[in-house]
């Protein structure tokens, strides 16, 4: 970006146009609206790995100016990188908490006329490649006054305030060691999306999504129509009711009725229960379709509730009223008994709808778990009644530095409530959701978040100990207090907070966890459920936690605690939940490293009274040396939840490339190929690259020591997806990052295919994908968009050829459309065509009249 002025840290300005040493609210109203605000990345080569070099340009055209020397006012930005620098261009940069920083003018601060630009360079940890590393919604303060966000910061469109991210050095992510990533381009992309093999759309119809385990197609078919009669065992009602919801949405209102009713010279559809079928297995079922007679057959209500939606899946997504289906018998069980999707909207809430949207397409997949992340550092979720601060307060983020009315503003929402990613859940909604769940074989798995991770409960109950304490009840403030007022102690965490761990010390951070569990209990009760799984978080604790805590010293000196020390404490905050949890009937989950004493050593199991204690295995960074957790933890009688972050992180972008939204910490992309080649029976046979992109030909060269066998498979439960949401604001962007991607978990969790034992390099592997990717283009994606959710659709991939233009698709049939005049116009693309222009030539994909990809440049 060229501007006509800069000013550098040694610059001088003229004399500003208003000279006053405090800026009115109309003037902050001016400069804020009439400032471009630009983030930039510098470079990521700076210092090596650990280091990048970034800035802050501000072009004043506001028609104010910045005071020279100090001055009420700051200007407030949210960094995921912890800014290293300290003072620049006469600004001190000031950490806050979290990734919230803030600019404060120094007596060498030189001013800012009007007309004039002013470039902010700072170093941070890390790197910034990518345009969401970047957050929204700067915002600027002056003498107490309300705050104003920079006009062209409020917005989703980073393009608006981050600067184009092109050079080597800004993709990369560092160059000591190499950074081997390919930055996805259009021929990249076409290179990758060749097929040897080819699926017609009928084939594409057929295949069911998770596939069964066995399927023999007939000659024939059935016509489901109006004329067609349910008939159910009485024990089915529930599912009945969700089955014909479904049908009506294709324009079938069938009369159903329980099965001692006869049924009148009409072909049928018949829905009951045989215990005997599939040697008993729970979830499984049996299909039978023909001309006139349509049998689903469960081994229980939930087999039943998945016979349906197999049938359901055969169903083309564009017909009305008369529904042709193939005459087929299919017998099927699950794979997994743990088939699950982990939700955080604890980061940045996106709605009540969105939960009941990712809740009713899991059902059509046959997944059966929701983990619900509903409490983090920046937000609780879920209202408790009887703690009203925790939704109150941790439910908003605004500017409000005393967290008084509000968590501070994290995550570019911005100074506001009303800003991005606020707002809960209330109890109400929630018991709506239980019942909406439970009737489509969902169990929802809460989690409270402890001992880390809990900013948003601990700063909600300081506020409520606060208001006990201005009217004297002390007694009462107390009760559910998770800090200790004059603790000491000094620690940093991986997001950057100071202040987020729970005191494990206090009897009243048990009291909390145990009222928060029993208002649990009491709206589960309310949906006619039962909360069996609840989930405690552990993970990332900061070091340091407690180290300073006079409670704890006071813990250390009892006798017989098994407590002597700073390291015995999480292990006793485990313990201490997890009796808590068995004496309510409730099995306890953690996170891997909630669970491990170090890299190697798990906690000791039996020091939990629980029959079960399941374990989201997440951490499996090959070079790390702790990707073995997975296996440990099974063989030392946890129960395990394949959660891989290399595969299974869906927070984390489709493509290495720095319009993709997300994360990159696991790796550079996580595209649905790559989730759908995950192997759940073989963790070390997925250990494909190092974070930097090398191929890995000797996992246990690479680890340094012999990686241990699994020998209690039976402690493997399951797969389960995880989205986090630190870059996700809305409904339409976490659905996006979800979709498709949630599919190939609930394959890999449901079937195992024949290429498994093979790896996923295999011709086998090859076919199985293409049948997928061509179920997905043709017919899921339309379901999808008519369940209110827009897929994120892959970027084509394209390349010049002799004077023509060849284009291609991840997903087979799915729509390729090019432009020849910077997007004006867009041309459907059916075969190769004559192209004079390369450098004009942009590209699409497109699916119904709402969803299109990323557009890509040919030659980009």
């Amino acid at each position: 970006m060229n501007f006509k002025h800069t000013l550098l840290a040694t610059a001088m300005v003229a004399t500003p146009l208003f000279t006053h040493a405090a800026l009115s609210q109309a003037q902050l109203q001016r400069f804020t609206q009439g400032t471009e605000f630009m983030f930039a990345v510098e470079d990521n080569f700076h210092k090596g790995v650990g280091s990048v070099l970034a800035s802050i340009t501000l072009k004043n055209d506001s028609g104010v100016a910045l005071p020279k020397g100090e001055s009420d006012w700051q200007i407030y930005i949210h960094s995921i990188r912890k800014i290293q620098t300290k003072q620049v261009a006469g600004l001190k940069i000031e950490h806050i908490n979290g990734d919230l920083n803030r600019l404060v003018p120094t007596k060498e601060f030189a001013g800012l006329n009007s007309g004039e630009s002013l470039k902010v360079q700072y170093e941070a940890s890390a790197w910034l490649a990518a345009y969401s590393d970047f957050m929204p919604r700067a915002f600027m303060v002056a003498n107490s006054q309300k705050p104003v966000i920079f006009a062209n910061t409020d917005t989703e469109d980073f393009t608006q305030f981050v600067a184009p991210i092109e050079r080597e050095n800004q993709l990369k992510r560092y160059n000591d060691p190499v950074d081997y990533t390919k930055i996805a381009n259009a021929q990249l992309r076409f290179e990758r999306n060749q097929q040897k093999l080819s699926v017609s759309k009928e084939e594409a119809i057929k295949r069911i999504i998770p596939k069964p385990s066995n399927v023999d197609f007939n000659r024939g078919t059935a016509v489901l129509n109006s004329d067609w009669q349910i008939r159910y065992a009485g024990r089915l009602k529930s599912e009945v009711n969700v089955f014909t919801q479904s049908l009506a949405s294709y324009g079938l209102k069938l009369e159903a009725k329980p099965d001692h009713i006869s049924v009148a010279n009409s072909p049928v559809i018949i829905l009951k229960v045989d215990e005997s079928i599939a040697k008993g297995k729970a979830e499984s079922y049996r299909l039978e379709v023909d001309d006139e007679k349509i049998t689903v057959v469960g081994t229980d209500n939930a087999g039943v509730f998945y016979g349906i939606q197999s049938l359901l899946a055969l169903f083309s997504p564009d017909v009305q009223e008369n529904i042709e289906i193939p005459n087929v018998e299919i017998e099927d069980s699950p794979r997994f008994s743990w088939r699950g999707m982990h939700y955080d909207n604890a980061r940045n809430y996106h709605g009540k709808d969105a939960l009941f949207k990712l809740v009713e397409h899991m059902a059509r997949y046959k997944m059966n778990v929701l983990h619900w992340h509903f409490s983090e550092d920046e937000g609780w979720r879920l209202e408790i009644p009887d703690l009203p601060e925790l939704t109150q307060i941790g439910g908003y983020r605004c500017f409000d530095l005393s967290e008084q009315s509000c968590l501070l503003t994290q995550l570019g929402t911005g100074p506001f409530k009303s800003g991005s990613g606020n707002g809960y859940l209330s109890r109400k909604d929630f018991v709506e959701l239980l019942k909406f769940a439970t009737a489509r074989h969902i169990k929802i798995v809460p989690e409270i978040e402890g001992p880390g991770h809990a900013r948003a409960s601990i700063k909600a109950m300081e506020a409520r100990y606060k208001k006990f304490t201005d009217i004297g009840n002390d007694s009462a403030a107390s009760t559910y207090l998770l800090s200790e007022p004059d603790d000491k102690s000094q620690y940093l965490t991986v997001q950057n907070y100071h202040d987020n761990s729970m005191n494990v010390c206090l009897d009243s951070t048990y009291a909390f966890i145990d009222k928060v569990t029993y208002e649990l209990q009491s709206m589960y009760r309310d949906a006619g459920t039962r909360l069996t799984h609840l989930h405690f978080g552990g993970d990332e604790v900061g070091s340091g936690s407690w180290s300073q805590s006079k409670a704890c010293q006071a813990l250390f000196s009892e006798p017989n605690n098994g407590v002597a020390g700073v390291a015995d404490l999480k292990p006793y905050f485990t313990q201490r939940v997890a009796s808590l949890f068995d004496k309510r009937g409730i099995t306890p989950g953690a996170w891997e490293d909630g669970l491990m004493y170090d890299k190697v050593n798990p906690f000791n199991r039996d020091g939990f009274p629980n029959k079960e204690v399941t374990v989201n295995v997440w951490d499996n960074i090959w070079e790390w040396g702790v990707a073995d957790r997975a296996y440990r933890l099974a063989n030392d009688g946890y129960q395990v939840i394949l959660s891989h972050g290399t595969h299974l992180y869906f927070d984390h972008p489709y493509e290495a490339h720095p319009d993709e939204r997300g994360y990159y910490w696991a790796t550079r992309y996580i595209d649905t190929k790559k989730a759908f080649g995950y192997m759940p029976d073989d963790v070390y046979g997925n250990a494909d690259f190092t974070r930097n992109r090398e191929p890995i030909v000797n996992l246990e060269a690479l680890v340094g020591r012999e990686l241990p066998k699994l020998v209690k498979p039976e402690n493997i439960l399951g797969v389960q997806g995880q989205v986090w949401s630190e870059t996700i604001r809305t409904e339409e962007q976490v659905l996006a990052m979800i979709f498709p991607r949630i599919l190939s978990v609930a394959e890999r969790a449901w079937h195992k295919a024949e290429w498994e034992s093979l790896g996923a390099n295999q011709n086998n592997f090859a076919k199985d994908w293409q049948e997928f990717a061509a179920a997905v283009s043709v017919k899921e994606l339309t379901k999808l968009q008519k369940g209110g959710v827009n897929a994120n659709l892959p970027v084509p991939g394209a390349l010049l050829k002799d004077g023509k233009l060849h284009a291609n698709s991840a997903f087979p049939y799915l729509t390729i459309e090019y432009s020849l005049n910077n997007g004006k116009t867009w041309l459907h693309y059916s075969e190769p065509v004559n192209i004079n222009d390369a450098q004009a030539v942009q590209l699409r994909t497109r699916h119904g009249e709402n969803n299109v990809s990323r557009v890509t440049n040919l030659n980009k």
